[in-house]
């Protein structure tokens, strides 16, 4: 019965943010104005020049408005806000009323320089330039009691919130840069994910269906074969398929966080679909795939669906053995050919499939290689940590 008030207040700043900017600099203006108006606070402000202090009549009310009200618009149009409140701060120190309302000039004073974006230099020089006729206007009316100096150092003190402005800006202009890059960075991270995945299932699935293909042209006076190869065709076209519409579920972020890709448990019919592509494949596997391998599995899975792709391209026909073991720490794939085959017809690679499966190895912390075997063909080895979650 409780919660429902405190969901309203957690609610009160979202819906705070939704004001207009100038709805919501407004109240800090008004707190002034109205501490200002307080007859305890009247001739308590600031007071430069030493003039005699007056009391409080309807031009004071004017002076003191014109310094606090403007604060409204000092992010949206803080150029105006910062002439209008020198205007006001200029009648209540000539006029000797020294209100409360003096407070606002480094509050404007910091809002140009955390949102001023252009032509800071020719309004700080604009502003300076205005204070010298102020400061020699003051000094003649008043008692004399305060030096040059004085008038310096107050200018020096109104460059303090200026300066923690720009401090600021610069700070928010950098985070945002960071951002940036951060943004740039994960997006460039995302496009190489999709394209090595799309790599990895595409690539196979063409591969075996090129090969198919190629061989069922020589397969037309034995109809039983050619039926058995187009029949593979057709089975390899709708792993494919299948295989891409899991990855682009992927894509949908209401997806979630299931499964992605097929578990080393299914790498027996990878086996198969490679055998039926013409290629002698001896298949090894030892231990028992857990669940709580994560990524391991994914990781293994696309090791050998790569090295098969190569074995099919570069080593058609050539006796090529799979081999992989379940630790209870790691998973290590080995996947070799002898180099007896040849060339398949199908298109070259681009190098990106086997640095693809070095950057996975890698991230989960194994160790990965692929080269040529003395006296012909190729092995890749992988060890893949177990354990990380997927």
């Amino acid at each position: 019965m409780r919660a429902v008030p405190l969901i309203g207040v957690r609610r009160v700043p979202e819906l705070w943010r939704r004001f207009d900017v100038t709805v919501r600099d407004l109240p800090l203006g008004l707190l002034i104005f109205a501490g200002s108006l307080v007859p305890a606070f009247h001739n308590h402000g600031t007071q430069l020049g030493g003039l005699p202090g007056r009391p409080f009549d309807a031009l004071a009310v004017v002076a003191v408005a014109l310094q606090c009200l403007p604060l409204a618009v000092r992010r949206r149009w803080p150029v105006l806000c910062l002439a209008l409140v020198s205007v006001g701060f200029a009648v209540d120190q000539l006029r000797g009323y020294h209100s409360f309302a003096g407070t606002a000039v480094p509050v404007a004073l910091l809002s140009v320089g955390s949102h001023l974006e252009r032509h800071r230099r020719p309004t700080a020089l604009v502003f300076s330039a205005a204070y010298v006729p102020l400061a020699v206007a003051l000094y003649r009316l008043g008692s004399g009691a305060e030096s040059p100096g004085e008038f310096t150092l107050y200018y020096l003190a109104l460059a303090l919130p200026w300066g923690m402005g720009s401090w600021l800006r610069s700070t928010r202009a950098a985070e945002a840069e960071r951002r940036r890059l951060v943004a740039e960075h994960t997006r460039t991270a995302e496009r190489t994910r999709i394209a090595r995945e799309l790599h990895d299932v595409v690539t196979h699935h063409v591969t075996a269906m090129v090969v198919q293909a190629e061989a069922a042209r020589y397969l037309t006076a034995a109809p039983d074969r050619l039926d058995q190869a187009l029949t593979a065709v057709t089975d390899t076209g709708r792993r494919a398929i299948t295989d891409l519409r899991h990855l682009l579920d992927l894509l949908n972020p209401e997806y979630g966080t299931e499964a992605r890709t097929p578990a080393v448990g299914r790498l027996l019919t990878l086996v198969e679909q490679t055998r039926r592509a013409g290629q002698p494949v001896e298949f090894a596997e030892k231990g028992t795939p857990t669940e709580s391998n994560g990524s391991a599995d994914f990781v293994a899975y696309r090791v050998v669906q790569e090295a098969l792709t190569n074995a099919l391209k570069y080593a058609h026909g050539s006796r090529t053995s799979v081999q992989v073991h379940h630790g209870a720490r790691e998973i290590t794939v080995e996947v070799s050919t002898d180099g007896s085959g040849s060339p398949a017809g199908s298109p070259g690679g681009s190098g990106r499939g086997l640095a693809g499966l070095r950057e996975r190895v890698d991230v989960l912390g194994g160790d990965f290689s692929a080269g040529g075997r003395t006296g012909g063909g190729f092995v890749v080895r992988a060890r893949i940590p177990a354990g990380r979650p997927s």
